[in-house]
Parts: C-alpha cells; structure tokens; sequence
C-alpha cells in the first residue's frame, strides 16, 4: 500500500473519493457543500482548451418535434400540451471519448442531445446512445473519462488504465457490455437509438409527480458495423457519419426517431426491485411498456458549423415548467458540470449566441456584463431584485412540488452489490443471439488482451459473475486459468482487488 494520502489541490486530506455527499444511500440528492465534488468537477471542465472535454467530434442538424400521443395529464410542459404540436429542435450527436479530429466509427458510446426551443425557455435533453452508463456517482466522472483518453506520459490510448479503472468499478459492467457489442459502433447517427438515461420528473398543475425515461427510436431501423467493419471505415472515411447526415438532409431523406416515454410513480419507485434513479440499470420493459409521445425529424442542415454545432451549448439542467431533475447521483452531478463547462468553453454569456438563444421566449432577468455580452445589458433598466423599478419579478405559479426527504448526509458508498451483475446477465442471455455473443467475446478479447495479466483476472472475473458462459468465453479467448476466474468471481470486490494486485 501507498503511503501517499489523497489531498484536494488546498492540500486538504480527502476522506472518500468514490462517493459525493448525498441524502441517503441509495440514489439521493448531492449537496453543494461537498466542495471536494464541486472542486474535482470544475478543474475537470477547464482541462481541455478551446476543445469539448468530452463529445468533441460530433455533427448536428435542425428540425422539429412533433406530439403524437397526449400525455399532458402526467406534466404541465406547454410544449408537451396537445397531439400535433410542434417544437423546433436543434440536436447535435457525437463520440464520447475522442478528439475533434478523431473517427466517427471508432468504438465509443454517441452522445445524444436535443434542445427544444419552446414558449418557456430552451430545454435541453442531453443523453446517449446506450440506456445506461459506466458509473453511477458524479464524482467517479472525471476518473473515467482520463482513462478513456491518453496517458499521460506516452499520449497513447491505453488498455491498462482503460480495463483497471472498470475492473475496479464493477458497476460499468452493464454498459462496458454494450459497448463491446456491435452497438459500440454504429454505422451512422441516423441509424441509431437514443436515449436520456437518466431518471426525470414530470410533474403536472397539481403538482403531481412521476418519473420517466426518455427513448428515441430510429426510423431509419437500427445498424450496426462489426469490429473489422470500424476497422476499415476509420481508415478509409474518418467523417463518414458527419457525412451521412449531412448528405442524407441535403437530399430530402430526412432522419426521424419516434420518441417514446417510461413512467413510474413515486410509489412504485419506493419498491421497485432495484433503485430506479441508478444510472447503471434499465427499468425492464416488461414492468415499464414504452408509450408512445412524439416524433423527432431533422430536416434542416446548419449553415455554418462552428457557429451552429461547435458553438451549440447543452446542459440537462436546462428545464421548463413540468420538468425536473430526479434524485440520480450523476445526474446531480451534470446538472452542475455541463452548464459549468459550458461557461468556460464559450463564456458566461454563451446563452446569447443564436444557436443557444431562447428563440421562443422572452428573457428577463437581472444578470449583466461579462466577456462577449452581444445584447443590450439590460439597457437603463435595474440590475438587482428586489427593486421598485418596474423589474421582473418571480412568478410563484410555476413552482415546481415539494419533495419530502429523509437525509443523513454523509459520503454515502454505494456497495458493489449483486444486482450490479443482474442484467448484464439477462442481456447475454435474453437479448444477444449467437452472432451478437461471438462479436462481443471478440471484440473483448482483443482490446482486453492488451492489459496486464492481472487485469484480465479481475474484469474476466466480473462478466464471470454476470454469467459463467460469458466469462469462460472470454477467458478462453485471453487463454486463462478458468479456475482462477470463477474463484475471482465468488470474492468480495476488495478480496479480488487484493488477489490480483501487482
């Protein structure tokens, strides 16, 4: 063991780097207060400049949503309000990991963010194309995305930080399995699914409540490229889903998704099997159907792609009335990071450039000057509330419901637990088919194979205890000892980490 003691970069000792100061165990509310989290998610935001941290390679396009079923009884949202209406979007889809310049095929999950400029402000929905994600605690963020860029010494992508950050982190297993199916690559953005992800509310004038998932199903059918099939077409087109979709407006084939919701009651949501808010998980659809809400179309191509895509700022703390964050420990976390990130990639007044503008409702509030304040700073009008000068003033009407809580706030852990492995089991036994499995056994081999030895154990070991088959296939594929995978397996996380150490 080390003798080096964790410290914030004051110098101050760090307790617990793996869990944000929450409510309660479970999926729960993060606290300003805890300084650690906000310290670690603010340096991370300013670590790439003029750059994205994350998603920077992407292409986007304007267009409209339109409401296909009439689920206003479940939120106030205007722009939800009644079949046929009509929202214009702009949405901006990406890979995750890679630089600008990088290759739309390489395998890595693809952001999926929308905003809709509707009669209350711009709402953002910012998701991906996978239900789930690596981590389920806002704090984890930044180490994962290290791990899922260069080293720091060589500028290398690395297998060994890559597989031993997950191996230590056996929540990612669900969506570590994804990604290594052919889902990890699609063939383009407008064969794609996406999805929020995250848990949400929607709420109603009554203040009632529920929660909901979001999905974006592709018109077009969903497709896939197998491994070579990246392979090859990062090499021969590295721009070739940018392409796609730009070629695919300009010839009138517009995209559509239909867009489909999840709702559960708060009263479900006390008992359902699993904590619903963890980001790690699915809600089953057999407990959960989709129903019907919308369609999405792109129809229209940008006229100038930095001031539309590069400029285009999203953040999922970006809401309108009927709309609300849900106690999920990383979308907690977002809520704070993408606005902040957004602030010093494009400055404090991003919100005025056009892409991000609210173009459909008026904007008053008492915020003034700054770096590249285009507007006219309020003009002679008061800059402070409350005031006697004519000012805007709240309007109490759109309050969102009060939530009751039961806190003890602490640096709650969350324990690596059995349910963690569930549905990475289900997945490899009720959803791939044989081709599915061969291609993901592949793929993990071959980029696993890179890692050290000990490395391979431990995160062999994990899809072991998702289902045996899974793991001895793997390991086959790697020429370990499946005898030392399956006792791995039956350890504690700390009892595997203590076996397989260097």
């Amino acid at each position: 063991m080390t003798d080096k003691k964790l410290t914030t970069n004051k110098g101050i000792p760090v307790s617990n780097d793996q869990a944000s100061i929450t409510t309660g165990e479970d999926s729960s509310y993060t606290l300003l207060q805890d300084v650690q989290l906000i310290e670690k998610l603010a340096h991370f935001d300013r670590e790439r400049i003029p750059e994205r941290v994350v998603h920077a390679k992407g292409a986007g396009a304007h267009g409209y949503f339109e409401v296909t079923n009439d689920l206003s009884k479940y939120t106030r949202a205007k722009f939800l309000s009644e079949v046929g209406k009509k929202t214009e979007i702009f949405s901006r889809m990406s890979t995750v990991g890679g630089e600008r310049g990088s290759a739309d095929a390489k395998r890595d999950p693809r952001g999926f963010a929308v905003k809709f400029y509707t009669e209350e402000g711009n709402y953002d929905l910012v998701g991906n194309n996978i239900p789930i994600f690596f981590i389920r605690d806002a704090i984890k963020f930044p180490d994962f995305i290290h791990t899922q860029k260069r080293h720091p010494s060589n500028n290398l992508a690395d297998a060994n930080m890559f597989w031993d950050f997950l191996s230590l982190t056996p929540e990612s297993i669900h969506q570590a399995t994804f990604l290594f199916t052919d889902r990890g690559t699609p063939q383009n953005y407008r064969h794609m699914d996406g999805f929020s992800s995250h848990t949400y509310m929607w709420y109603n004038e009554k203040e009632e409540y529920v929660w909901v998932k979001y999905h974006f199903k592709t018109a077009q059918g969903n497709r896939t490229l197998t491994n070579d099939e990246s392979i090859r077409m990062c090499g021969e087109n590295p721009d070739h889903a940018t392409e796609d979709l730009y070629n695919a407006i300009e010839n009138g084939d517009y995209p559509q998704w239909d867009v489909y919701v999840q709702i559960m009651t708060n009263d479900e949501a006390k008992e359902y099997k699993f904590d619903p808010f963890d980001v790690t998980k699915v809600w089953y659809h057999g407990d959960y159907p989709l129903i019907p809400l919308g369609k999405m179309v792109l129809n229209k191509n940008p006229e100038n792609y930095f001031a539309e895509v590069e400029q285009s700022a999203f953040a999922p703390s970006n809401f309108v009335p009927g709309v609300g964050p849900s106690p999920d420990r990383l979308l907690q976390g977002r809520l704070f990071t993408y606005e902040d990130t957004q602030r010093h990639r494009l400055g404090p007044n991003h919100h005025q450039i056009p892409i991000n503008r609210a173009k459909n409702a008026e904007i008053n509030n008492y915020q003034r000057d700054g770096p590249m304040n285009i507007g006219d700073n309020g003009g002679s009008g008061p800059n402070y509330y409350p005031n006697s000068q004519d000012g805007p003033i709240p309007d109490i009407s759109f309050k969102p419901p009060a939530i009751e809580l039961q806190a003890v706030i602490d640096k709650h852990t969350r324990p690596v637990e059995d349910v963690d492995f569930v549905q990475v089991g289900e997945f490899w036994r009720r959803v791939l088919n044989d081709t599915d499995k061969e291609h993901l056994v592949n793929n993990i081999v071959g980029h696993l194979g890179n890692a050290q030895e000990r490395i391979q154990y431990r995160q062999t070991s994990l899809f072991y205890k998702a289902e045996p088959e899974y793991g001895t296939r793997v390991g086959e594929g790697l020429e370990l000892d499946i005898g030392k995978i399956k006792t791995l397996s039956e350890m504690s996380q700390e009892e595997r980490v203590e076996a397989t150490k260097k």
